[in-house]
């Protein structure tokens, strides 16, 4: 027996891996985050299988089902959305798992900033604007920061910010960051990227809050802040020039 965490992707469907779906489909027991987590994603699960919408559950409710599932020998596809690795509430169940000595597997996802990247066209990475991904999120009800992770310093090498679970926070990150980015620097606000519903807001720094407002983005959005996202210098990255060398492709010039 196995639980298997699956990332399920940002929300579409089809942005679930091979393997995640086809655990899917055949493990006898189900447990999603239904407030993150279409139920189109665990449609395919085997009839009669035993779904369970974990949302209103708190961590004992779900172990308790996991060691149910142990006792019965049932497999288990354990689904998150995103990726397990980043902002999944997975730590806590993989160290209850381990204390139980209940063997589990991660499966990975389509992180969420990959898919709104996606979804805005861009390449967060860009040579001469960034060449660093940062992933954070601010101070909120649920969990505290560590009291090294301010804003300011998580952003001080101005690369291409991600921002998790902070859409309430919009003037506050535009204040902070201004002097640091420039208050022309590029931002995106993208709300359940993949979703049905998705909704992308772009301006900049200077003029964001002013775009957001009528929107009233309150969660399930990403933040992305730099200036890899509005490119207009022409940089390019040297791997595809003519002049430059590597392996599989001998400089021209």
């Amino acid at each position: 027996m196995t639980v298997y965490f699956i990332g399920a992707g940002p929300g579409d469907p089809d942005l679930i891996t091979v393997r995640g779906r086809d655990l899917i489909a055949r493990c006898p027991v189900c447990l999603y985050a239904g407030s993150l987590v279409p139920a189109a994603v665990v449609a395919g699960a085997p009839a009669g299988a035993r779904v369970v919408d974990t949302a209103p559950l708190a961590l004992e409710d779900i172990v308790e089902e996991i060691e149910a599932a142990s006792r019965a020998d049932h497999d288990v596809a354990r689904v998150h959305s995103g990726d397990p690795s980043i902002y999944g509430a997975t730590a806590e169940q993989f160290a209850e798992l381990r204390a139980r000595g209940i063997p589990y597997e991660i499966v990975p996802g389509v992180p969420a900033f990959a898919a709104a990247a996606a979804r805005l066209g861009v390449e967060l990475t860009v040579p001469g604007l960034a060449q660093t991904v940062i992933l954070s999120r601010l101070q909120g009800r649920a969990s505290a920061m560590p009291p090294s992770e301010t804003l300011e310093a998580v952003a001080a090498s101005r690369g291409t910010l991600v921002l998790h679970l902070a859409a309430r926070q919009l003037p506050r990150i535009v204040e902070e960051l201004g002097p640091l980015y420039g208050f022309d620097c590029p931002i995106a606000v993208v709300v359940r990227a993949t979703w049905p519903d998705e909704l992308i807001l772009r301006g900049t720094l200077s003029d964001i809050v002013a775009i957001a407002a009528p929107h009233n983005v309150e969660r399930t959005a990403l933040i992305m802040i730099g200036r890899a996202l509005a490119p207009d210098d022409g940089s390019r990255s040297a791997l595809y020039g003519a002049e430059h060398d590597r392996h599989l492709k001998p400089a021209k010039y």
